[in-house]
């Protein structure tokens, strides 16, 4: 299931290359230009958008980190596995 965003990213490739506040490198641009060829090339990519998203304010939509309510301390799992 995927949700509706709050927030419009068809054209952030080319809201970055007009932008001033980025000032990316040749590289950045003909990789927003042309995409990425390799691995790195994406993760680069996916680290211009979250920079993108962050600059606009949409990093606020992102969805919460797991605060540790699943986690035990390993005195407290000993302590259950002693017990059985």
């Amino acid at each position: 299931m995927t949700e509706e965003k709050k927030y419009d990213d068809t054209n952030w490739k080319e809201e970055i290359l007009s932008s001033i506040e980025f000032n990316q490198s040749k590289f950045a641009s003909k990789l927003l230009k042309d995409g990425a060829k390799s691995y790195m090339q994406s993760i680069y990519l996916g680290y211009l958008y979250t920079r993108w998203k962050k600059l606009k304010g949409y990093d606020k939509y992102d969805p919460k980190p797991n605060e540790g309510q699943c986690q035990s301390s390993f005195l407290e799992f000993e302590s259950k596995v002693s017990q059985q």
